[in-house]
């Protein structure tokens, strides 16, 4: 799917349309996309930040665009994301299949997470992917080039602390 198409369903939504209107500085600060190949567990949402009550709302594009307000965590800094993107998640895909040729990494993509968000001031997707065999490919994407600019593969196990017992 394409960016443009899940911001329209954004915007179509009534209930963005009340909270525009309701929460004029409001700002984008991120979005996050669930894409399974696999099962049925895709999601959509997008974030938005109000400063003047310092309050923070995803929008789920699954439940109709449903806002839910999120906690924010101590150290939150809002910063405005672009929405201006015309991306698609299969050139995406694309890109993440290209770098995995490169790396001989033989494993098939099961789910996308991507977290679309502001670091080192420019707009990146950062992605967790799950593959085949309990891999994970960590990902961080330049999106104003649509240049992966960190990949790594994990395995499901170096992200568990196994620990053994104390003698």
């Amino acid at each position: 799917m394409n960016f443009q198409f899940y911001l329209e369903k954004l915007y179509a939504s009534d209930y963005f349309d009340k909270f525009i209107k309701e929460n004029k500085d409001a700002f984008p600060v991120s979005g996050f996309f669930v894409l399974d190949l696999v099962g049925k567990d895709s999601q959509q949402h997008f974030d938005y930040y109000i400063p003047s009550t310092k309050k923070l709302f995803s929008f789920q594009l699954e439940k109709g665009g449903e806002p839910v307000p999120i906690e924010l965590v101590e150290g939150f800094k809002a910063n405005k994301i672009a929405m201006n993107y015309n991306f698609d998640f299969k050139d995406v895909d694309a890109l993440i299949q290209e770098e995995m040729e490169k790396k001989e990494i033989k494993n098939k993509i099961q789910k996308f997470l991507f977290s679309l968000q502001i670091k080192d001031g420019k707009d990146y997707l950062v992605g967790t992917i799950f593959l085949s065999g309990m891999g994970l490919l960590k990902v961080n994407i330049d999106i104003s080039e649509m240049k992966i600019t960190a990949f790594e593969k994990k395995s499901f196990f170096d992200m568990l602390k196994i620990t053994g017992k104390k003698k």
